[in-house]
């Protein structure tokens, strides 16, 4: 699986030990930044790996801030990408198994590396159930979607 890192300077520390989850599991990364620890708007590296995700050139995306929060915010802005805050490891695989998140948010601030790299494998081996139920859910998300696209 393809998956992208994107965070901005609260998230810097934490990315690369995401990053080496992503890898021990065998999954190729996409890296949108940042490369520092220099300030940045954290929208603007959200938007990035939420574009590869519209795009189809990721299945995931893993995004970083300082509480996870802000990227949560703007990642959710863009059609097709359902984000989820999690810090905690049945967070990240009950969000992509019932509800099809395809975009983890990490607070680097909140959690630290190991748990980080649990979430992540959680996260990454998850896989919407779709059943009937989840299935249904996840069409009336998207149709809010579509109605919020139309105004």
């Amino acid at each position: 699986m393809r998956v992208a890192i994107a965070c901005d300077h609260g998230g810097f520390p934490l990315k690369a030990h995401v990053i080496e989850a992503v890898r021990s599991l065998g999954h190729e990364v996409v890296d949108f930044g940042v490369f520092s620890e220099e300030r940045v708007d954290y929208p603007d590296f959200a938007e990035k790996a939420g574009r590869a995700l519209q795009r189809g050139e990721v299945e995931r995306a893993i995004l970083i801030c300082a509480s996870g929060i802000g990227v949560n915010i703007a990642a959710n802005k863009m059609r097709g990408v359902y984000a989820g805050v999690c810090h905690d490891t049945y967070s990240a695989h009950q969000g992509v198994e019932h509800d099809n998140m395809n975009a983890l948010c990490l607070g680097g601030r909140i959690i630290g590396p190991e748990l980080a790299k649990e979430i992540v494998r959680a996260f990454l081996n998850a896989k919407f159930l779709g059943e009937d139920r989840y299935q249904r859910r996840f069409e009336k998300v998207q149709a809010l979607e579509e109605e919020a696209k139309r105004r």
